[in-house]
């Protein structure tokens, strides 16, 4: 029997507890021998983070999950996962405006490679409104005045050190 792959794709800029969840999720369903976490570049959205930084960061958040690997990959998704042997990428869906888009990337993908299933996983209600870059945009124009417990709601202790650092939020 061959193993089992998924792929969950995001930008990870950085990452949230949200993501942290859907990890967590896929991780205990016990489908996928392997799932691979893939930093993915958006030429459309501003990073904050570097991918050096990004992987440190998942590093430290993916160690109580050995089924979970880290990898970075500037092109299509779906062909990703083709050269990876995958079997399925994960998606996690916020809210309704979500899965329109999900649908088509879902549609073109299986065009692409039929092979490779999506699976759609819907956000805890706890998550559902937290997304990268929210958080950054709520760090960048809080001009370092928003505390660290209230980062702490939003992403992982690791995040909120890299957070501290370059942002100087104190």
């Amino acid at each position: 029997m061959s193993k089992r792959i998924a792929i969950f794709p995001a930008s990870f800029d950085p990452i949230t507890l949200g993501h942290v969840d859907l990890i967590d999720r896929v991780c205990k369903l016990d489908v996928f021998d392997e799932l691979v976490i893939v930093i993915g570049v958006n030429p459309a959205k501003q990073e904050r983070f570097t991918i050096e930084e990004r992987i440190q960061m998942l590093e430290e958040v993916i160690k109580p999950y050995p089924k979970a690997t880290i990898a970075g990959d500037a092109g299509l998704m779906v062909h990703y996962a083709q050269t990876r042997g995958a079997c399925a990428i994960i998606r996690g869906l916020r809210e309704i405006s979500d899965f329109e888009w999900e649908f088509k990337m879902a549609r073109m993908n299986q065009q692409i490679a039929p092979e490779i299933d999506t699976l759609f996983m819907v956000a805890n209600k706890q998550y559902a409104h937290i997304s990268s870059t929210l958080v950054m945009e709520v760090v960048e124009m809080g001009q370092g005045k928003l505390s660290e417990e209230k980062l702490l709601e939003m992403v992982p202790p690791v995040v909120v050190e890299f957070i501290k650092q370059k942002f100087h939020v104190r």
